[in-house]
């Protein structure tokens, strides 16, 4: 707040977002451009407040679709399948079958994975990687592209 009055700003507006899991809350801090007081801003608030929290809604969504990054590697395209069909319930072999590879290289996606996500089963694997939303994306999706980029460096 120091810093803020140094700079002039004296008003604003903080939102928070519904909470869409246990483990992640979210909330956006707003400020008036320096000189504005809060009368001005509870002003613009009551014509404009609708639509500005409608964006800051949406934002929030995006952004808790995205990928988070691992600590250790991001997860290769494979690896991604090899889970995303664990999660849908298929054994190794039926996995085997659907990739077009032997079971000996699911396993190793699987064995990849786990060390990816610093897991030690492959169930924890499939929760981890969906609560960092990991799987379950598609290529052509934002996304996707950002869960690829990070595949690539």
């Amino acid at each position: 707040m120091r810093i803020n009055r140094a700079m002039g700003i004296v008003a604003g507006i903080s939102i928070s977002f519904p909470e869409t899991s246990v483990r992640s809350k979210g909330a956006i801090g707003i400020i008036a451009d320096p000189g504005i007081d809060h009368d001005a801003v509870d002003r613009f608030w009551a014509d404009q407040g609708d639509q500005v929290q409608a964006l800051c809604q949406m934002a929030h969504l995006k952004m808790t679709s995205l990928p988070l990054p691992t600590a250790r590697r991001a997860l290769t395209d494979r690896q991604r399948e090899a889970l995303e069909w664990v999660a849908d319930g298929k054994t190794t072999q039926d996995i085997a079958l659907l990739m077009g590879v032997s079971t000996a290289m699911v396993e190793k996606h699987l064995r990849l994975a786990r060390e990816a996500l610093d897991v030690e089963t492959t169930a924890h694997a499939v929760a981890k990687a969906a609560m960092l939303n990991q799987i379950f994306v598609r290529a052509g999706d934002p996304a996707g592209q950002l869960a690829a980029a990070q595949n690539a460096r």
